[in-house]
């Protein structure tokens, strides 16, 4: 049984500094100019204050100010701009190291398990980690208290490493050239280079750096500090490394620092992403605290100096405004200094496309569709189905009468409540919280049996005017087959010279690249395009979902030399299942303008 710590009686907020709290509010306020996701931190935060009390959350001043006054009493800057002075925490090392060590759970214990740190290069990240790392190894009275540095290789472990050894021979800020080291304090195993080893002897307590391929045998970590995780192929590590500190009870945390990982560099995105969504409120974890430091979407860093200080916390403070200057003169001058430029300094993902669309006019084209209301209009459903145990998606697209009308979509997902918990962290989707939404039906059993989706199409042509159904090949002999179990009458259509069947029609649509005339099947190149254009233009809404806004963030589209597109599973960030469907529909319910011949012909191919 866990055992709750006892708590220390808390001043009241009013007699204690609060830094952590002033820094968020700063941040709402435009005082500190600051980037979405950062925005979005800070509002957390103050929010929690008035109601995280509900969730078994505390906010712990004392603790949070203790800690940011560490820093400084202790430790000194090894280089850099302000080598030698006292490590004085930057205004976002603040909010930081506040809200890890201020911020406590129900048990008393911190509340965060898994913090992410990204920000542009030269934001003394790797300082900061070691410098939390130091304070939880030798300073917090831990007994045995075990600290990692891990990373993809040995010379990556050894970043932050490197930072905890230079500070613990540097000397201690006002006590006369004394260090970690001299006194005694902490003790450094091998030399120079060399050195593999930070120990406090008096609480057995130690700092190790850690490689990816190097065995740890039982380790019971309270804390663990990766840099450069977007140089990381695979999570593996870190996911083991995870589990272990969620393991400990107590205060362990892992804590993880990146400049902005490109797309293709998945690891990084993948926990990236994970912390956006935290973020955005689309998932909810109140484990986990996120620091993004990137600019915002419409900022231009090549032509606004203003800007950059929402990637470069650290900007003319340890950062001199001169040397981003010469970088972006440089990178003007030089197509791939300024993609390197754009991620490492401004947090720009780059390497692969981002949002497959504008994501502005997507956020537009959110709105409520209320099915009830468009009865009699044409209505053309598609559908997504799973292998049976994964997500399945159904679209319905109700075409409009006139041009005051606008194409309305709505999507209705399923997925199966086995093994449910596991799969929501996998997917990153939290299918429970969506459940409660009424953003998914969640069945009972091993598999999504295809009676349950058969039925929603069923009601649905009961009581719409629809025209047809839309669905991959690949699943329609089952899908007619559960049709059939519920006597609901379907039939596949083969072309216009084949004789028509009796009830509602069913269609195939193609996902991969290639285009086919549309005389017996469906197309994805064409149903992009087409959904595409109807987003830009403003001509569709689309039934606001969480779900589906999780699916159109995570589609990657692919495409082959002639410009034909597709949506990539398996480059996509997760589930995109929702996002075919809307592309199925709306390819099915647009189909009839097209020209026998094919649109290339007409207007030419389109290219990434």
């Amino acid at each position: 049984m866990t055992r709750k710590r006892k708590r220390q009686k808390q001043q009241p907020m009013s007699s204690l500094t609060d830094q952590t709290t002033q820094y968020a509010q700063d941040v709402v306020d435009g005082k500190i100019v600051a980037g979405l996701y950062v925005r979005l931190a800070a509002q957390q935060h103050l929010k929690d204050l008035k109601d995280g009390h509900k969730r078994g959350l505390t906010w712990d001043v004392e603790a949070a100010e203790k800690a940011i006054r560490f820093f400084p009493a202790v430790l000194t800057i090894t280089e850099g701009e302000k080598e030698g002075e006292p490590f004085t925490c930057l205004p976002w090392h603040v909010f930081t190291v506040g809200s890890i060590f201020g911020w406590k759970n129900q048990l008393g214990w911190r509340r965060f398990r898994f913090a992410w740190l990204e920000t542009g290069k030269g934001q003394a990240k790797s300082p900061l980690m070691a410098a939390i790392g130091m304070l939880i190894m030798a300073f917090e009275g831990v007994p045995r208290a075990e600290v990692y540095c891990i990373g993809e290789k040995k010379d990556t472990a050894r970043v932050v490493f490197r930072d905890a050894v230079a500070m613990s021979k540097a000397p201690i800020p006002g006590k006369g050239g004394d260090t970690l080291e001299n006194t005694g304090r902490l003790v450094i195993r091998g030399t120079g280079d060399n050195a593999y080893k930070l120990e406090h002897i008096k609480s057995g307590s130690y700092l190790l750096p850690i490689a990816n391929t190097d065995s740890v045998n039982g380790p019971k970590p309270s804390a663990v500090l990766g840099d450069e995780i977007h140089e990381m192929k695979k999570n593996t590590a870190i996911e083991t490394w995870r589990a272990a500190v969620v393991k400990k009870a107590g205060n362990s945390v892992i804590i993880l620092g990146t400049n902005t990982p490109s797309v293709d560099q998945h690891v990084g995105t993948f926990y990236s992403d994970m912390c956006q969504r935290i973020l955005r409120g689309e998932n909810k974890d109140d484990t986990v605290f996120a620091y993004i430091a990137r600019i915002d979407k419409g900022d231009n860093p090549f032509e606004d100096e203003a800007c950059w200080i929402k990637s470069l916390p650290a900007l003319n403070i340890t950062f001199p405004m001169e040397r981003i200057r010469d970088l972006v003169q440089s990178a003007k001058l030089s197509p791939s200094t300024m993609l390197a430029t754009k991620r490492l300094y401004f947090g720009i993902p780059v390497g692969t496309a981002e949002f497959w669309i504008d994501e502005d006019c997507w956020d537009k084209a959110q709105g409520v569709v209320d099915e009830d209301k468009l009865k009699g209009r044409e209505c053309h459903l598609s559908l997504d189905l799973s292998r049976k145990n994964d997500l399945s998606a159904l679209s319905a697209d109700w075409k409009p009468e006139n041009t005051k009308q606008k194409h309305e979509v709505k999507t209705w997902y399923w997925t199966r409540d086995y093994d449910i918990e596991n799969r929501a962290n996998a997917d990153q989707i939290p299918y429970r919280d969506l459940e409660e939404e009424g953003a998914i039906t969640i069945t009972k059993g091993r598999v999504i049996e295809y009676s349950f989706i058969a039925k929603q199409v069923q009601e649905l042509d009961a009581v719409q005017n629809v025209v047809q159904l839309a669905v991959d090949s690949a699943f329609i002999t089952e899908f007619m087959a559960a049709c059939d179990d519920l006597n609901f009458p379907v039939w596949l259509y083969e072309g216009p010279d084949e004789p028509e069947g009796v009830g509602l029609k069913i269609v195939r649509h193609a996902q991969g690249k290639r285009v086919v005339f549309e005389d017996k099947m469906l197309c994805m190149p064409k149903s992009i395009e087409r959904t595409e254009d109807h987003v830009l233009n403003g001509n569709i809404i689309i039934d606001i979902n969480r779900l589906t806004t999780i699916c159109a963030s995570n589609t990657i589209v692919d495409a082959d030399a002639q410009g034909n597109r597709m949506f990539d599973k398996k480059k996509s960030k997760g589930r995109i299942d929702g996002m075919v469907t809307i592309a199925m529909a709306v390819g099915a319910a647009t189909a009839d303008v097209e020209v026998k011949s094919s649109v290339y012909e007409t207007r030419g191919i389109r290219t990434l």
